[in-house]
């Protein structure tokens, strides 16, 4: 089957190329794209060719989402939504928690997601107490916007095991009231103590939450995903095979969260499970090197505003050791969480020693979130080709707890994404869905406004002299991200590539910024049919 794609504004990602009018796609394959005139030929004899007038719309290669948790965020679904524009206080969260308490039958736990107490007119995190108003009979977790901190009631406390007497884990802390009571409010490897008492969800359930997320995707014009790894036990990749036969259409790279995995003598990652033309690939280990700004736990090289406090870090030496070896050995990838400026210090220097273990296609080393690298670290990851995977969405979304953590001069200096690209590092936007407090994590629009106007939602200036243009946002949100991931034919509409693009709602390269966020997904198209309209 042809089809002809004609009179579009197309953006091809392929620096070649960058712009195009027309392009044919034979079997799902791009096989030829350029101007108009360049297609004349082919625009003579359409017989079996199907047309496709695009009238002047503009298209896009097809969003690649190089960091989520597209599992937690189906879960998500089904949660209490923790932040605006549901809940703007802790009041109106503990008013929901007890109405969610009703509908929880004996022996269910009842979750909630996203909270960030900069949101809240208390100003000030939730604890025990407050969710003990909501429910003091049944357990309660909620999930910071973060991922790095749990918040549990007296209830889940009892159900833990967690009583003033309970040390501290290594890489973790439990928070605890001037009596060294237990607050419930778990950080970092903390907060994994309560996860063997979460009834687990059914297959079933899981599965069905994955193919309706695969819906939204689509809808948000996200055609591949990397899916770094879930904050539990075990893998997901039958999740996503199982899903796939029942209509996800997205492409999944996986990481393996090695916390699980490192002492299971019969784990393996093979050439096969890693080839590029996979539709659920497994890209390599993911570890967990410090925690976040907004929760301060990211370990930085100088303190929170305020505090002596620069945040912690979480990975073991032993368990970072045994992942190079793993790696080595495997020839997968390795990605480090690696927030603040010494927990990046740390893994680029350990790593800068060791030659590409991997075939060469993608980076042997990705670094997630990178907050503050030197000019040596940045220098030396363009040297090696280690990738950075950035989130313009964090500071955009998550401004008052970073205001309320780092001096003003200091929010304009994080995430120096423009600086990265002078100096040849490798990098890709994504979003970490869910791990933001914004009401639809996964939308790549408001991510892209803060890359290019690096201002917060509420128009804080968080550092003009990284601004990048909007040619280069989409670049490194479709052709990078597809390379860091390691998709093969993916990220950029060129011949032999994928036909996998997404038709905007409007022409977001000549549109005032105030308006990008604004911009929405008409249709998309995967290997050339169209899955979304």
């Amino acid at each position: 089957m042809q089809q002809l794609l004609i009179n579009g504004h197309i953006f091809t990602s392929n620096t070649d190329q960058l712009y195009a009018e027309a392009m044919l796609i034979r079997d799902g394959i791009i096989s030829r794209i350029g101007s108009l005139r360049q297609m004349q030929d082919v625009c003579e004899d359409t017989r079996d060719i199907q047309i496709l007038d695009m009238q002047g719309q503009t298209i896009i290669p097809g969003f690649v989402d190089g960091h989520m948790h597209p599992l937690m965020l189906a879960e998500y679904s089904r949660q209490i939504a923790c932040l605006p524009p549901r809940m703007h206080s802790i009041r109106e969260l503990t008013g929901e928690i007890a109405r969610a308490a009703e509908a929880t039958p004996e022996g269910g736990w009842i979750c909630g997601w996203g909270y960030d107490e900069g949101k809240y007119e208390e100003k000030r995190s939730p604890n025990r107490y407050d969710l003990d108003r909501g429910s003091a009979d049944k357990p309660v977790l909620l999930v910071r916007c973060c991922e790095h901190i749990r918040c549990v009631n007296s209830k889940a406390l009892q159900i833990v095991g967690i009583t003033k007497d309970t040390p501290d884990p290594p890489g973790g802390s439990i928070d605890r009231d001037e009596n060294g009571e237990p607050t419930g409010i778990l950080r970092e490897n903390a907060r994994d103590l309560v996860l063997p008492f979460i009834p687990a969800k059914t297959e079933e359930e899981t599965v069905d939450a994955l193919v309706g997320l695969g819906r939204l995707l689509a809808s948000q014009g996200i055609v591949a995903v990397a899916d770094m790894g879930n904050l539990h036990p075990g893998s997901n990749y039958d999740f996503y095979v199982k899903a796939t036969a029942r209509g996800f259409r997205q492409r999944v790279a996986l990481y393996y969260m090695w916390d699980y995995f490192q002492d299971d003598s019969t784990f393996e990652i093979t050439p096969q499970m890693m080839d590029g033309e996979n539709r659920i690939r497994v890209a390599g280990l993911k570890l967990i090197g410090d925690g976040s700004i907004s929760g301060r736990t990211a370990w930085l090289r100088e303190p929170y505003s305020g505090t002596g406090e620069c945040g912690m870090p979480v990975c073991s030496d032993e368990s970072l050791e045994k992942a190079i070896a793993f790696a080595k050995k495997s020839g997968c990838q390795i990605s480090v969480h690696t927030m603040g400026g010494r927990a990046i210090d740390r893994i680029i220097d350990r790593v800068y020693e060791e030659e590409d273990w991997t075939d060469g296609k993608v980076p042997h080393l990705r670094l997630e979130h990178v907050t503050e690298p030197s000019e040596q670290n940045m220098a030396r990851a363009a040297e090696k080709g280690f990738a950075f995977a950035g989130q313009p969405i964090f500071e955009y979304c998550e401004i008052e707890t970073y205001r309320a953590n780092m001096e003003e001069e200091r929010l304009k200096r994080i995430y120096p994404f423009r600086t990265e690209l002078k100096r040849g590092v490798r990098l890709c936007l994504s979003t970490d869905a869910p791990a933001t407090s914004w009401a639809m994590p996964s939308d790549p629009f408001p991510n892209i406004k803060s890359a290019v106007t690096r201002r917060a939602y509420d128009g804080t200036d968080i550092g003009q002299d990284e601004r990048i243009d909007m040619e280069t946002a989409i670049i490194l949100y479709t052709k990078n991200a597809a390379e860091i991931c390691g998709f093969a034919g993916l990220g950029q509409l060129k011949p032999g590539y994928s036909a996998d693009f997404a038709v905007l709602s409007e022409d977001i390269f000549h549109i005032e910024a105030p308006r990008i966020d604004r911009v929405f997904v008409k249709e998309t198209y995967i290997r050339g049919e169209r899955v979304y309209g």
